[in-house]
């Protein structure tokens, strides 16, 4: 693990990453809590934004403050469960473009399926932030930032709830630059590739379909 790893370990995060784990959890709830963490989530995420000084007047003085320089932004959910993760920063970034990536894992072979792909033109020109609940075997992660880079991303981030050790050392060999953010770096993976303790499949209990 290097510096570019960033676990974000707040008693808020742990606290509503325990209520989504629990089994029964219904879906509203899930999706809830979902959004929360994110948000928690991307105020690190969105740390190095640029500011620039400005004047303004309060009902007091005039003054000088920061705000936002204006960085493009554009985040792209691997469905279906990076969904759950794009209204959380959607809420604090409303302007930035949306992108999709549809992937679904083999299951005889573990390795990632692309079945849709919609993308902004002018991803060179912004930020990318990638966002899946988990990080697993690290394969549908490779494959979509493989696929945000070949339309021409230079800048990525990858943000997921919980991740699993060997997903993580996965996206590092290919990756070793690449920022991820998680709010959990859980035990293992079991023989199926599923993360433990994990979460379960977020986009079955995203949206209460088997």
């Amino acid at each position: 693990m290097d510096k570019n790893l960033h676990i974000l370990d707040h008693p808020l995060i742990r606290h509503k990453l325990a209520h989504l784990r629990k089994r029964e959890t219904p879906g509203h709830i899930f999706r809830d809590l979902m959004k929360e963490i994110t948000m928690l989530l991307g105020y690190e995420v969105l740390r190095d934004m640029p500011t620039k000084e400005i004047e303004i007047d309060t009902p007091m003085e005039r003054t000088k403050v920061q705000v936002l320089e204006g960085r493009k932004h554009c985040l792209v959910s691997i469905l279906r469960g990076g969904n759950g993760l794009l209204n959380g920063m959607l809420e604090l970034m409303p302007l930035a473009k949306v992108g999709h990536i549809g992937l679904y894992r083999d299951p005889e072979r573990l390795i990632p399926v692309e079945y849709f792909l919609k993308l902004p033109e002018d991803l060179n020109e912004r930020e990318v932030i990638i966002l899946d609940p988990m990080l697993a075997t690290g394969k549908s992660a490779i494959a979509a930032i493989d696929r945000v880079r070949s339309h021409d991303a230079i800048n990525i981030k990858f943000l997921c709830l919980v991740a699993a050790p060997e997903g993580i050392e996965a996206v590092q060999e290919e990756y070793p630059d690449l920022p991820i953010y998680t709010a959990s770096l859980d035990r293992a993976l079991d023989e199926r590739g599923n993360i433990l303790p994990g979460i379960g499949d977020a986009g079955d209990r995203l949206y209460g379909s088997k």
